[in-house]
């Protein structure tokens, strides 16, 4: 079984080998052969930006994350006030019951009940809109920076502009191909003057 293995082995090596050969060894002959009557290609420019710092750097991002932390501060006051309401009403009604007749007391447990039920589908719908809320705003940055390096790119400067983040798909990348700086200074520089033109 072991020699199995290895031969299996030597012979996928070899494959691969020769399939090397053929996919680059052929090549240097068939251009140094046509070189006169065909142009040679010209190499493709891949740049990378590292999406935390751009991120972490881009005024939009950060002022739409103002926003949407506070609203998200906001929500959770609303839900806190609005628990605690219905708290101090069920333990207003607890030191009551022995007080009321049986009819009174089924009432308002059936009121309070649907108080509870009203409350926690008013929190999951309100949870529900902001997290639309936040998909929508930062569709809205993905948008302006998608934008901004295609207006940037209009020459095909660059055929690819790699997202690098720590623990993704890239696990190397050249910092002399690195364009963040570049590209968050350009992005602030248009949000900036999109901030300070006139608003219609």
């Amino acid at each position: 079984m072991k020699n199995a293995s290895l031969i299996l082995n030597v012979v996928l090596a070899v494959a691969v080998a020769y399939l090397y050969y053929l996919q680059f060894g052929n090549k240097t002959v068939a251009t140094t052969a046509g070189a006169d009557s065909t142009a040679v290609e010209p190499a493709r420019k891949v740049v990378y930006v590292n999406v935390d710092s751009l991120l972490s750097k881009y005024e939009l991002y950060k002022d739409t994350q103002k926003v949407l932390e506070s609203k998200g501060f906001q929500l959770d006051n609303d839900l806190n006030a609005k628990g605690r309401s219905l708290q101090n009403e069920i333990a207003f009604f607890q030191q009551r019951a022995q007080t009321m007749t049986m009819e009174q007391a089924r009432a308002t447990e059936a009121a309070l009940q649907k108080k509870q039920q009203d409350f926690v589908a008013y929190r999951e719908q309100s949870a529900q809109r902001l997290a639309a809320e936040q998909q929508k705003k930062l569709e809205e940055v993905y948008n302006a920076i998608q934008a901004y390096i295609k207006e940037v790119n209009k020459n095909n400067q660059y055929e690819y502009v790699l997202g690098y983040t720590r623990g993704g798909g890239i696990l190397f990348a050249d910092p002399k191909l690195d364009q963040t700086s570049q590209l968050v200074a350009g992005l602030n520089k248009a949000y900036q003057e999109k901030q300070a033109a006139p608003k219609k």
